[in-house]
């Protein structure tokens, strides 16, 4: 008895589903819509992240802030975790040691990461004189 209520019920907004389907009118969007148009010098395209651009110099400067800021939130949440692990250990040598191992790391990968973004400006703006990455 319960499964026929439930079948029936199914069936209905199925259908009213499908019916509503048939009903709407899909509109095609532009990919461009909201960004630099396709004749632009640096094109971009609309997408969920938001504009991206299609060039690969555009795209780079796009992205390299991104993954920098990645880089530091992750660097900050591992030496919170650190920090966490610290003042919890109550003493233990072992999960101190620990601790401290998890806070250097962080800070190793940041300042690698930092170091990184100063050796592409150094070569890549200074000495080969690349254009389009600032």
């Amino acid at each position: 008895m319960l499964m026929r209520k439930i079948s029936r019920f199914l069936g209905i907004v199925l259908a009213a589903g499908l019916y509503l389907i048939d009903r709407v009118k899909v509109m095609a969007v532009d990919p461009f819509h909201g960004c630099n148009s396709a004749s632009s010098d640096n094109p971009e395209i609309n997408t969920a992240l938001g504009c991206i651009p299609v060039k690969i110099e555009g795209f780079v400067t796009w992205l390299l802030p991104i993954l920098f800021g990645i880089v530091g939130g992750i660097s900050f949440l591992l030496m919170v975790y650190g920090f966490i692990l610290l003042s919890t250990s109550k003493g233990d040598p072992k999960v101190v040691q620990g601790a401290r191992e998890t806070i250097s790391s962080a800070i190793t990968g940041l300042l690698v990461s930092i170091f990184a973004l100063f050796l592409l400006r150094l070569i890549a703006v200074d000495i080969l004189q690349i254009p389009g990455i600032n």
